[in-house]
């Protein structure tokens, strides 16, 4: 069975939206609550602004790995979005008013131009990797966004 290659949850954090999106926006913080990107840095003068490119680095058992990303997305206190690689996947935190505080949502996307390199990059194996892919956005996502919560309440 194929997961849908698109997911999101949502959490509300006790915090104005403009907070929130201050904090999610600092990708510099991104280790900070990722479960697998462990560092991100701007790649120029940067700043949350559409256009502006950084690198993560993500680890996971027996693994290391770069990726740069593009911001595409930067609406202070409604969506923080950037597309990884040359639009490979499309990860964004949107937010919104909600009573006690903000709604946050965390989305994720595969793209088919991601979908094309992985078939490009593993063949055969190309499905498996994609499912690898999914499941771990599945599972980071709450994860994440409990994490930006707990940050955010605690000031």
């Amino acid at each position: 069975m194929v997961e849908s290659r698109t997911h999101s949850s949502s959490v509300v954090v006790r915090a104005t939206p403009e907070a929130v999106y201050d904090l999610v926006s600092d990708v510099t913080r991104t280790g900070e609550w990722s479960p697998v990107c462990r560092a991100c840095w701007w790649d120029d003068d940067g700043g949350p602004r559409v256009g502006a490119w950084f690198t993560g680095r993500n680890e996971v058992p027996g693994r290391t790995w770069e990726t740069r990303s593009q911001v595409v997305a930067a609406d202070r206190g409604r969506e923080f979005a950037w597309e990884v690689g040359d639009g490979f996947v499309r990860w964004a935190f949107s937010m919104g008013p909600a009573d006690g505080g903000t709604r946050l949502t965390e989305s994720w996307e595969f793209l088919p131009a991601g979908i094309a390199i992985f078939a490009e990059r593993y063949g055969e194996a190309a499905d498996r990797e994609i499912a690898d892919r999914t499941r771990a956005a599945h599972e980071g996502i709450p994860a994440t966004l409990e994490a930006i919560r707990r940050i955010a309440e605690a000031g």
